[in-house]
């Protein structure tokens, strides 16, 4: 299927992909980072901030964008690395992926490391293909060291699923499992509740978290399916009131509406020898759900409907 590239008012090179069904996303080279995901009710179904910067040379608040690269330590997710601040080119030779579905629209970036980069101490060739197809979107993220010698860096797929109320959300999959809390100087704890709700504002790292969580919007009556592989803990954040008056890209009430929930490896960061490669997969879709009256049960979404 042909690519549908254009150049937004801003000047950023915008790719369109459609699948038959109606279902659409907005794909910016720069960055490499997914704006606009509409279901086939042209639902828009990812946040983005209602003060997002749309200049080249400063990253977009909402959104997928990829967290690569924090080389050899964990840092803090905010601290997003390079990569989305970073113009990609299209990928014309996605060697070791098979071609994607027919019902699959696609697109294959690129982004090298370069030696005039000093934010980038080591080689390696970053690939990730988003294909759509209806009420799915995927991503394969890819990451090979060209370097002669061995590195290891965290990364995340940071996701801002667009919500009704922060309140009427839960997160299903995240119980029982130890966390770090980054707000509090990134102690462990264990996840007590039987799902989690927000009431205020937080920042934390489930570790070994499962392949597939679910994100309930009660009020929306929409579940989000978050299923990954490779990237073993997920990140829940936000900033609440207080914060989000603070922050220059995110408007004041804009936390009750975005859910932040990314797929991750922080806690064991990713080890690379020369010519290594590390692949990662996630698939968001939707359900509409009911769960609120009765009619869906989560863990049917999490563990499936027999």
């Amino acid at each position: 299927m042909p690519l549908n590239i254009f150049h937004d008012r801003d000047g950023l090179p915008r790719i369109i992909l459609t699948e038959p069904k109606g279902s659409s996303a907005e794909v910016l080279l720069y960055g490499g980072q997914i704006v606009s995901w509409k279901n086939h009710r042209k639902e828009e179904l990812l946040f983005m901030s209602s003060k997002a910067n749309w200049k080249q040379h400063k990253a977009i608040r909402g959104g997928i964008s990829a967290c690569f690269a924090r080389f050899g330590d964990l840092g803090s997710l905010e601290q997003q690395g390079f990569a989305r601040n970073r113009m990609w080119s299209l990928d014309r030779d996605p060697s070791s992926l098979p071609p994607p579905l027919d019902n699959h629209s696609s697109v294959d970036l690129i982004l090298k490391s370069t030696k005039v980069d000093l934010k980038t101490p080591h080689s390696f060739e970053f690939r990730l293909r988003i294909s759509l197809s209806a009420d799915k979107l995927i991503l394969i993220p890819r990451v090979r060291n060209t370097d002669n010698k061995a590195f290891s860096f965290s990364f995340a797929l940071r996701n801002y699923l667009s919500g009704s109320d922060i309140s009427e959300v839960r997160i299903e999959g995240l119980e029982t499992l130890d966390y770090f809390d980054n707000l509090m100087k990134r102690s462990r704890f264990t996840e007590q509740a039987d799902a989690l709700t927000f009431d205020g504002e937080i920042d934390r790292v489930y570790l070994h978290s499962p392949n597939k969580i679910a994100i309930i919007d009660h009020e929306k009556k929409r579940t989000f399916v978050l299923q990954k592989k490779g990237m073993p803990d997920a990140v829940v954040w936000n900033p609440w009131a207080k914060k989000a008056k603070a922050n220059p890209d995110l408007g004041d009430d804009d936390y009750k509406i975005m859910i932040c929930v990314s797929s991750a490896a922080i806690e064991t960061p990713l080890f690379l020898k020369p010519s290594e490669e590390w692949m990662g997969y996630q698939e968001l879709s939707t359900v509409s759900s009911s769960y609120c009256s009765g009619q869906l049960d989560p863990r049917k979404v999490l563990y499936g409907f027999h």
